[in-house]
C-alpha cells in the first residue's frame, strides 16, 4: 500500500462533559474511497471537522503528505488540499456557479475571469464527468447539480482530499449511482475520498476501506473484501439488530384515509398538489417517496389540517375531514410526526412533561375545572419514557438537550399514546444512526401491527422498501406511481421520482416527462 495522503494520530477532542474523540488514529490513502461509520455521537463528524479545520484538536497531530500541519481555520485545510462537502450545501443561491467558485479565492480580481473558470470546469467534466453550467444561478439547479458544484469547487481550489458528509441523503438512486461513478473516477486519478454515511449498502458498494467509530474510539477498520453488514453493525452498536417486518400488501383492514383528487397550493401560491388520490387501510404502511420539494410536505399538511385543500375531498373512515381545523382532525384520531422534530414537533425550551402536555391538556384526567394536573402528566411521561426507552437526564430537562434519536422516540411516544387511527410520519429516521433508526422502525411496525394506518413520508428508499406495504411516488405535486412494494424495485421508484416510467427511460428530451 502507498504512503498515506493524510495521517491523524492520537486525536483527542473534548467538549463539556464528553470526550468526542478519544485518541483516534486514521490513515487516508490516495486513490481510495474511505467510508467512515458510527452512531450519532460516535465522534465521526467531530473528527472530520478537525481535519477540515473547523475544530482544533486538544491533543494529537495531523500529517499531510509527510508534513505535520496545524489547521487554525478551514482556509488552512484548503491550502493543504483538504476540503469538506457538507450535507447542507454552503453555496450562495443568487450567485452563479462561477461566482461561487471565485468567492474562496484569496487573490481573485474584482472582475470575474469567466473564460478561465469555464476552461477549468470543462476539464473537470472531461476528466470526471462533472457537468456544470458556470453561468447558471445556484437557485436554478437541482439538489444533485448543487452537490456537483460543491465537488467542482473543491477541485477548483486544488483539493486532493475530499470529505463528503452523507452525500446521498437527498439524491435519487440514479443521482447516487452517478455520484459513485464520479467518486471512483476521482479516486482513480489519485484523490483521497472520505465518505461519511449511515447506509451500509453504500459502504459495500463504493468503499475501498471502512473505519468504524464507537463512543469516540476506533472500533475497527477493514478492507472492502472484509466488509459484512452484520460485522459493521456489531462494530457500530455492540449488539445485533433484529426487527422483523411483515407485510399486509393489499389485504389489510378497512379504509381509514381516502383522498379524492386533492389539489393545494404551496407557500409561494403555486400548485403544490395536483389531483392526488389515494387510500390507506388500517394495519397498512403507505410509503410516500420523492425528492424533497415535490409536494410531500403539502400532502402531510393537508391530511393534518395545517394546509387548505383547494379542490377535492378527503375522508377519515366515513367522515369527511376536508379543511377541518387541526384540533378537530386530532380529535378524530389523526397523529402527526413532522419533519422538524425539534421546532414543530416539540418545543425546544420546554421539558418532556410540558411537551407531553401539549397533546392532552384538554383531557379530563389531566385537566379539571381549568386546572392542569401536573402530577398525572408527569406520571404519564415517566411511564412512556420507560416504555419507549427514551434516554434523558431528567423529565424536567429542556428537550433541546436530548439526542436526535431520543427526541424522535419521545415524539413518537406522545403521538402513539393517543392511540391514533391514522398517523402521518415524515422522515422518521433522518439524521439518526443505525441503532436509533432500528428502534424507530420497530415502533412503527408495532403500531402498524396494532391496526393503525400509517402514511410514511421518506426520501430514504431503503427505508420505504423495508417498511411500506404500498408506495406512492411524488413528482412536481403529482402521484406518478402507486404500487405494492412487492411488485416494484429501487430502479422503477427512482425513475418515477424523476417523473419518468420504465417505458420513458432514455426517451429524447422533451418526450421524457408528462406533467399535467
Amino acid at each position: 500500500m502507498s504512503t498515506p495522503m493524510v495521517q491523524m494520530r492520537g486525536i483527542v477532542k473534548r467538549f463539556p462533559g464528553v470526550i468526542a474523540n478519544d485518541h483516534v488514529d486514521l490513515d487516508i490513502y490516495p486513490g481510495e474511497i474511505h467510508a467512515l461509520l458510527g452512531e450519532n455521537g460516535s465522534g465521526k463528524s467531530t473528527l472530520m471537522s478537525i481535519l477540515a479545520g473547523l475544530y482544533r484538536p486538544d491533543e494529537g497531530k495531523i500529517i499531510v503528505e509527510g508534513q505535520e500541519c496545524e489547521f487554525r481555520s478551514p482556509r488552512d485545510a484548503i491550502k493543504s488540499g483538504i476540503e469538506m462537502v457538507h450535507q447542507h450545501f454552503k453555496l450562495v443561491e443568487p450567485f452563479t456557479v462561477a461566482q461561487n467558485m471565485q468567492l474562496g479565492e484569496q487573490e481573485a480580481s474584482f472582475l470575474l475571469s469567466a473564460a478561465g473558470i469555464r476552461t477549468e470546469i470543462r476539464e473537470f467534466e472531461t476528466k470526471f464527468g462533472l457537468a456544470v453550467d458556470p453561468d447558471a444561478k445556484i437557485w436554478q439547479l437541482s439538489v444533485g447539480e448543487k452537490q456537483r458544484v460543491e465537488i467542482v469547487r473543491a477541485l477548483y481550489y486544488g483539493s486532493k482530499t475530499l470529505i463528503l458528509d452523507e452525500p446521498t441523503a437527498v439524491l435519487t438512486p440514479q443521482e447516487a449511482a452517478e455520484l459513485f461513478v464520479t467518486l471512483k473516477k476521482m479516486a482513480a486519478a489519485g484523490c483521497a475520498i472520505v465518505f461519511i454515511t449511515h447506509k451500509l449498502n453504500e459502504v459495500q458498494q463504493v468503499a475501498d476501506r471502512v473505519t468504524v467509530l464507537r463512543n469516540g474510539k476506533v472500533s475497527g477498520t477493514m478492507a472492502h473484501r472484509e466488509i459484512l453488514s452484520e460485522e459493521l453493525i456489531w462494530l457500530m452498536v455492540g449488539r445485533e439488530l433484529d426487527c422483523p417486518v411483515s407485510r399486509c400488501g393489499d389485504g389489510c383492514g378497512e379504509t381509514v384515509l381516502r383522498m379524492e383528487k386533492i389539489g393545494a397550493t404551496n407557500d409561494m401560491g403555486r400548485p403544490g398538489l395536483r389531483d392526488i388520490s389515494l387510500t390507506v387501510q388500517s394495519g397498512q404502511i403507505f410509503g410516500i417517496a420523492g425528492v424533497a420539494g415535490n409536494g410531500q410536505r403539502e400532502l402531510a399538511e393537508v391530511i393534518t389540517g395545517l394546509r387548505k385543500a383547494e379542490s377535492g375531498k378527503m375522508f377519515l373512515g366515513e367522515n369527511e375531514i376536508s379543511n377541518l381545523p387541526p384540533g378537530d382532525i386530532i380529535a378524530l384520531g389523526v397523529g402527526y410526526v413532522p419533519e422538524d422534530r425539534l421546532g414543530m414537533g416539540l418545543v425546544p425550551n420546554l421539558n418532556a412533561v410540558e411537551n407531553m402536555l401539549l397533546k392532552c391538556y384538554q383531557r379530563p384526567e389531566f385537566c379539571s375545572r381549568g386546572l392542569i394536573n401536573f402530577e398525572a402528566i408527569a406520571n404519564k411521561t415517566a411511564s412512556l419514557v420507560k416504555q419507549y426507552d427514551v434516554k434523558l437526564a431528567s423529565l424536567y430537562q429542556p428537550v433541546r438537550m436530548m439526542s436526535g434519536g431520543n427526541l424522535q422516540k419521545l415524539l413518537l411516544a406522545r403521538e402513539i399514546s393517543e392511540k391514533p387511527k391514522l398517523i402521518v410520519v415524515m422522515y422518521p429516521a433522518r439524521g439518526l444512526d443505525v441503532g436509533a433508526t432500528e428502534a424507530v422502525h420497530c415502533l412503527l411496525t408495532d403500531l402498524r401491527d396494532s391496526g393503525t394506518a400509517i402514511v410514511l413520508i421518506s426520501e430514504d428508499l431503503d427505508e420505504i422498501l423495508k417498511l411500506a406495504d404500498r408506495v406512492g411516488v411524488m413528482f412536481a405535486g403529482t402521484m406518478t406511481g402507486n404500487v405494492a412494494v412487492a411488485e416494484t424495485d429501487l430502479h422503477e421508484i427512482g425513475l418515477l421520482m424523476m417523473g419518468l416510467s420504465k417505458e420513458q427511460e432514455g426517451a429524447p428530451d422533451g418526450q421524457s416527462r408528462e406533467i399535467h
